[in-house]
C-alpha cells in the first residue's frame, strides 16, 4: 500500500512538474538570418576611421550613411548595453535578465510607450527623420548579422521605432520623474494636496521633496571676455562610466553637411550634446517641477471609477503581460492591470489612488529636433531647431563663431492653471486641473548674449547663470512654471571665482573647471560652522580635531590633510538629497567622521587622497575632488 501511495505520488509529481513546464514553455523567437539582417547595408555608403583614443570618425555620402555607421561603431565598442536599453524600451527586458527587470518593463506599459509610438510615429515623425533611424537601425542589424553569438536571442531586428521609445521612456527621468514614481509608490507618503486658491488657504499636511544634487557643468565664453578674441565653450556632463546613460565619443561627417563631434547614449541616433564648425553646445541637468500628481477620489461603491467634476468615470484597464526569466527556455507569464485616467498612468498605492501627468509624455520629436541642431550654422537655426520643442528638460550652454552665447533653462513647461500651488499634490476630481500643452517656447527661460560675456550652469536656478548685472529675475516668470531655485555649491563657486570684469582665458577657465573647493555659503560650509560653534572643550581629542576642521580651507586637493575630516564631517548634509537619507546633525557628523578616521586610518589629518580613491581594476590611484566640487567625485 505504502509503495502504491509513493508511486502515486511520484506520478502526481511528474504530472505536476510537467504542467509547469507546458505553462512556463515559452522560448524566445530565433534570430533572423544574417543574410536577412544585413540585407540593407549594401543601401549605405560609410567609412569608420578610429584615432588614437579610439574615438570612430565616421564619413558617409549622405547623413543617413553617418547615422548607420554611428550605429555601426558603437555596437563594435558597447554592443550589450545598446541591446539592453532596446530590450527595457521594448518593455522586454524581464525576459532576459529576471524578476527585477520586469519591474521596468511595467514601467513602459504604465507610461504607454508603446502606445505612443503606435498612435503617433506614422503622422508625426517627418519622412527624413524616419529614413535616419532606419539607418541607424540598419547598423545594428548589420552587427548582429556579424556577431550572432553576441546577439541576445529575439531582439533582432532592431528597429527605428525603439528609437523613439528610448527617448520617450528615458528623458522624463532626467529632470527626476523617477522620484515622482517613487513619492507615490512610498507607503508612508503624506499628501500635501494643494487646495482652491480662492479658498484663502494654504496647504495642509506639507511634507518635504528632495532634489538630488548634480554634477554636471558648462562654461560659454563671449570673445570680448575671453583675451583672445575667442569664443570658447566647456562641455563636461558628468555621467556614470558604464551604462545605458554613459557618454560614447563620435565625430559624424556627411557630404550634406553633417560634420559633429561630441557624446552619445547608448542607442541614440545623434550627437546629443557637441560641436560643429558653426557651433556647439553643452547638456547640464535640470530639476524644474514638470510632473504633478492627482489624488483621485474613488467611487466606494466601485473600486474602478474616480470623481471628475461631480461624476463617477470608469478608469481605463488594460492587462499588461510580463515576461519573466526562469531559465533556458521558460518563462513565467506574470499578468498586471495597467491603469489610466484622463489625467494619465494612474497608481494604486497604500495610501491613495494617484494620477500622474508630466512632461514628456508624448515628446515623439526629439530625434527631428537633436537633427536640426546638429546642423545647425548660427543662433537663429539652432533656436529653430530648439523652438521645436520636444526635449523635456534640460539645460543648454550655448556658443558659436560669431560671438554669440547663451543659457537656455529648457523645458516643457506644463501650460498650468494660474494661482494653485502645483509643488503639491493636486485635487484630481476637477478637470480644468488637468492641463493640456505646454507653455510657448518664447516662454522658456533664455539668457542672451549677457553684458559680461560669460555663461554658465551647474545644475542650479536659470537666475545665476553669469556673473554681470543682467542675470534673469525671478518675477520674470510664474511660479506655477515651476522653475527650479536651488544652487548647488558648483554654482556658488564658480560666483566666488569670477568678478564679471577679469579675462576668463584658456587656463583661468580651466582652473575653474578643476577648482577642488568648497564655497562659503553652501552644504559643507553651514555645516562646518555649526560644528565650529559647538563648545567641544569637554573632550580634549574632540576639541584637537575641532581645531583641526577650523584650519580647513575647503579644499578637497588630494594631499590636503584637513579634507578627509571636512569631507567626512559633511559629507551626508551635501548628498541627503541625492540619497534621500537625512543628514546627521552636524556635531554627530563630525563625532562620526572622527572615530570613522582614528579606526581606520589611526589618525584625524591623513592626506585626502590616501581616503579617496580612484579603483578600476588594478588601477588604484589618490584622486582630488569631492562630492557636488566642480571637480565632482562621488
Amino acid at each position: 500500500m505504502i509503495k502504491k501511495i509513493l508511486l502515486g505520488l511520484g506520478a502526481l509529481c511528474l504530472v505536476a512538474i510537467l504542467g509547469a513546464g507546458v505553462y512556463t514553455w515559452d522560448p524566445l523567437p530565433k534570430t533572423p538570418k544574417a543574410e536577412d539582417l544585413s540585407a540593407a547595408a549594401a543601401s549605405y555608403d560609410v567609412e569608420i576611421i578610429r584615432d588614437t583614443w579610439g574615438v570612430p570618425h565616421i564619413f558617409g555620402k549622405t547623413d543617413n550613411d553617418a547615422a548607420f555607421g554611428l550605429a555601426y561603431a558603437h555596437a563594435e565598442d558597447d554592443y550589450e548595453t545598446i541591446q539592453e536599453t532596446v530590450a527595457a524600451t521594448r518593455g522586454v527586458l524581464g525576459r532576459y535578465k529576471g524578476a527585477n527587470a520586469a519591474r521596468t518593463d511595467y514601467l513602459i506599459e504604465l507610461l504607454n510607450v508603446w502606445d505612443t509610438i503606435d498612435a503617433s510615429y506614422e503622422s508625426d515623425v517627418p519622412a527624413d527623420v524616419k529614413a535616419y533611424a532606419q539607418a541607424y537601425a540598419d547598423g545594428l542589424n548589420l552587427y548582429a548579422a556579424e556577431n550572432p553569438d553576441a546577439t541576445w536571442q529575439g531582439l533582432a531586428p532592431f528597429k527605428p521605432q525603439d528609437i523613439f521609445a528610448g527617448s520617450l521612456f528615458r528623458t522624463p527621468f532626467f529632470y527626476g520623474f523617477d522620484e515622482t514614481l517613487l513619492d507615490v509608490y512610498n507607503d508612508e507618503r503624506i499628501q500635501s494636496v494643494s487646495l482652491d486658491p480662492g479658498a484663502g488657504r494654504g496647504a495642509w499636511l506639507v511634507g518635504p521633496k528632495t532634489a538630488p544634487p548634480r554634477g554636471s557643468n558648462a562654461f560659454a565664453v563671449a570673445p570680448q571676455r575671453s583675451g583672445d578674441d575667442t569664443t570658447r565653450l566647456i562641455i563636461n556632463s558628468h555621467q556614470p562610466m558604464t551604462g545605458p546613460v554613459a557618454w560614447w565619443e563620435a565625430h559624424m561627417v556627411s557630404e550634406e553637411g553633417l560634420d559633429i563631434h561630441g557624446g552619445v547614449f547608448p542607442g541614440s541616433p545623434s550627437i546629443l550634446h557637441g560641436f560643429n564648425r558653426h557651433l556647439g553646445w553643452a547638456n547640464t541637468v535640470s530639476k524644474p517641477d514638470l510632473a504633478d500628481i492627482y489624488v483621485l477620489t474613488i467611487n466606494p461603491d466601485n473600486p474602478d471609477q474616480y470623481q471628475l467634476d461631480g461624476e463617477w468615470v470608469d478608469l481605463e484597464i488594460e492587462t499588461a503581460k510580463l515576461k519573466v526569466k526562469l531559465w533556458g527556455p521558460f518563462a513565467l507569464t506574470v499578468k498586471q492591470n495597467v491603469l489610466s485616467s484622463k489625467h494619465g498612468p494612474v497608481i494604486r498605492s497604500n495610501t491613495g489612488t494617484y494620477a500622474v501627468r508630466y512632461a514628456g509624455m508624448s515628446a515623439m520629436r526629439q530625434t527631428e529636433q537633436r537633427m536640426r541642431t546638429a546642423k545647425a550654422r548660427n543662433w537663429d537655426e539652432f533656436y529653430a531647431a530648439m523652438a521645436i520643442h520636444a526635449v523635456p528638460a534640460l539645460n543648454y550652454i550655448y556658443a558659436d563663431k560669431d560671438g554669440v552665447i547663451a543659457m537656455i533653462h529648457n523645458g516643457q513647461y506644463p501650460n498650468r492653471a494660474p494661482g494653485w500651488d502645483w509643488t503639491k499634490d493636486i485635487p484630481g476630481d476637477r478637470a480644468d486641473l488637468i492641463w493640456d500643452g505646454y507653455l510657448p517656447y518664447d516662454r522658456v527661460p533664455i539668457l542672451l548674449n549677457p553684458q559680461s560675456g560669460l555663461v554658465f550652469d551647474a545644475n542650479n536656478e536659470p537666475f545665476t547663470a553669469t556673473d554681470g548685472p543682467d542675470n534673469l529675475r525671478r518675477d520674470m516668470f510664474p511660479e506655477s512654471m515651476g522653475l527650479q531655485t536651488d544652487q548647488t555649491n558648483r554654482s556658488l563657486r564658480i560666483v566666488e571665482l569670477t568678478d564679471g570684469i577679469s579675462p576668463m582665458t584658456r587656463d583661468a577657465i580651466l582652473a575653474i573647471k578643476f577648482d577642488n573647493s568648497y564655497a562659503r555659503g553652501s552644504a559643507a560650509d553651514r555645516t562646518i560652522q555649526a560644528v565650529l560653534a559647538e563648545d567641544w572643550s569637554a573632550d580634549t581629542d574632540l576639541q584637537a580635531a575641532a581645531e583641526h576642521l577650523a584650519a580647513w580651507s575647503y579644499s578637497t586637493s588630494k594631499t590636503d590633510r584637513h579634507a578627509a575630516l571636512g569631507v567626512l564631517t559633511t559629507i551626508h548634509s551635501v548628498t541627503e538629497k541625492l540619497t534621500g537619507i537625512p543628514a546627521p546633525e552636524p556635531a554627530d557628523a563630525f563625532r562620526q567622521a572622527v572615530e570613522y578616521l582614528n579606526l581606520h586610518y589611526g589618525q584625524i589629518d591623513p592626506e585626502w587622497g590616501e581616503v579617496n580613491r580612484l579603483i578600476r581594476g588594478d588601477v588604484n590611484v589618490p584622486v582630488s575632488g569631492g562630492p557636488d566640487i566642480l571637480r565632482a567625485i562621488y
